[in-house]
């Protein structure tokens, strides 16, 4: 089936030298060592890559442990889980990692991020738009739910000093958490890399400490006042699952922290370190969070956990919520910038980031001051599902097809005559896969709507399950067809 796929490049599967032309937005200048990246979404020729595959770990665990995963996990007991069906959706739900590791492993060969590899998919043109909703749009919201969080427990930081907490502290606030994200985006790969293994060590030191606290409180047996039976049941489970897999859905864009590797790197590697950095910490902060629910009440959890630790550690306690999130952010700011530039915008990255951390604060104060947090949460990590699952089935469709085989320097042609304007720049078996796998998802979803399907089915959301094989299906059926007949 890989063969059906359009090479028209007799030497795409070769290597190329260093001095090729590079993709738009970018620089053919090596990353200076300690300062701003400058690559953007150009090709990362081989005197600049550099690294292991087992450094992808810690960037992807700093990312992962967070404020933003103990509320998801709460919120799991809020929606009328046990503490072990909770438990257990936490673990089906990381299980979505293994996806984001697939889709890493085009990073190294490609040397290109994946806002550009996904060209293959649906075109010039198609990945224009893709990058505007899947990849710039849905980062902009991911980044002002996680930057909300941080804000959330820095306003009680702020709190025990004695200011008030007033709006305009609030805003000063939100404004000065993104500048700190914001600075390791612009700074870019290498900041993130060397940063991102410190960080985790500090985290996870203070989180073991604030397991053992909320360990000790845990009921154990915990099951609700009405146990959930029947459909009710499976509704809730399935609406749990899609919560905890939007977070490592969210990230269809892992390749742009592979890319730098040697080419050479073993795909295995890079799949497995990657999905081990997000599935661990994932399992175990989300786990403590439903654990914590059945001691707290985790619609305040910030406050509640802190009632558990003691005086002294409790503003410990909110500096790590902090990092953590500024941590995640980092990574969603540096994708966010390069699908702007995907998007088509003559823009330097390093731009591009503030322009989106500008957009995002203004969403932020909106989540905090206008709507309810923990509804935003729930509503749009839910909803994404429908464009997420779909666009992260066609990706890892055309991965196994192509058997991981990209030339970086060929997408980089967004040239009539690129091999991969196909029709139009249009790529038609990618558009109709991931518009046919969106549309059944939406049929399916059950959040701030129901769809007719979760209707007929009382409320069941199979927005997830259905919208991942459809696209999937439909692209590799689509992909065989034009090809074929072309």
């Amino acid at each position: 089936m890989a063969s059906t796929l359009p090479d028209p490049d007799p030497d795409a599967y070769t290597h190329h030298p260093a001095s090729a032309r590079s993709g738009t937005g970018g620089s053919r200048t090596p990353e200076r060592s300690g300062g701003i990246e400058a690559h953007g979404i150009d090709h990362i020729p081989d005197a600049d890559r550099r690294g292991r595959p087992r450094e992808l770990f810690s960037v992807w665990a700093a990312a992962n442990v967070n404020y933003l995963s103990l509320v998801v996990g709460g919120a799991l007991v809020l929606m009328g889980l046990s503490l072990w069906q909770a438990m257990a959706v936490i673990v089906v739900g990381n299980l979505f990692w293994l996806l984001t590791g697939l889709l890493a492993i085009p990073g190294p060969v490609a040397g290109a991020p994946s806002e550009v590899i996904t060209r293959a998919l649906y075109g010039v043109l198609g990945n224009r738009v893709n990058n505007a909703v899947t990849g710039w749009m849905i980062s902009v919201c991911y980044f002002a739910l996680n930057l909300a969080a941080a804000a959330t427990a820095a306003f009680s930081l702020v709190a025990r000093t004695g200011l008030p907490v007033n709006s305009a502290v609030k805003a000063v606030v939100v404004v000065l958490i993104a500048a700190v994200t914001l600075t390791i985006s612009v700074y870019g790969h290498s900041a993130i890399v060397r940063l991102y293994a410190p960080i985790t060590l500090a985290l996870t030191a203070v989180f073991a400490v604030v397991a053992v606290a909320v360990v000790r409180h845990t009921d154990f047996g915990y099951v609700p006042d009405r146990p959930l039976t029947g459909s009710a049941l499976w509704a809730t489970v399935l609406a749990g699952v899609a919560l905890i897999a939007s977070g490592p859905l969210s990230y269809t864009t892992s390749a742009d922290f592979s890319r730098y590797l040697p080419r050479t790197a073993s795909a295995r590697a890079v799949a497995g370190w990657t999905a081990l950095g997000g599935y661990l910490p994932g399992v175990l902060v989300c786990g403590l969070g439903a654990f914590a629910a059945t001691a707290v009440d985790m619609n305040d959890p910030e406050s509640s956990l802190q009632a558990l630790l003691p005086g002294w550690f409790r503003p410990l306690f909110l500096l790590a919520l902090v990092l953590g999130t500024v941590a995640l952010n980092a990574l969603t700011a540096y994708s966010a910038g390069l699908a702007l530039q995907a998007v088509g915008i003559r823009i330097r990255r390093s731009l591009s980031a503030l322009v989106d951390g500008t957009v995002s604060v203004c969403l932020t104060l909106y989540a905090l001051l206008v709507s309810d947090f923990l509804d935003t949460v729930g509503n749009v990590l839910q909803l994404t599902v429908v464009l997420l699952g779909p666009s992260t089935a066609v990706y890892a469709t055309d991965i196994v097809l192509r058997r991981n085989r990209y030339d970086g320097i060929a997408l980089g042609d967004e040239s009539r005559t690129g091999p991969f304007w196909y029709t139009g720049g249009f790529n038609w078996a990618g558009v109709l896969a991931l518009a046919s796998g969106v549309a059944v998802s939406a049929l399916c979803v059950d959040t701030v709507y129901t769809g007719p399907v979760a209707a007929a089915l009382g409320g069941v959301d199979l927005a997830l399950p259905t919208g991942l094989v459809v696209s999937s299906a439909a692209y590799a059926l689509l992909t065989r067809r034009i090809h074929v007949t072309a």
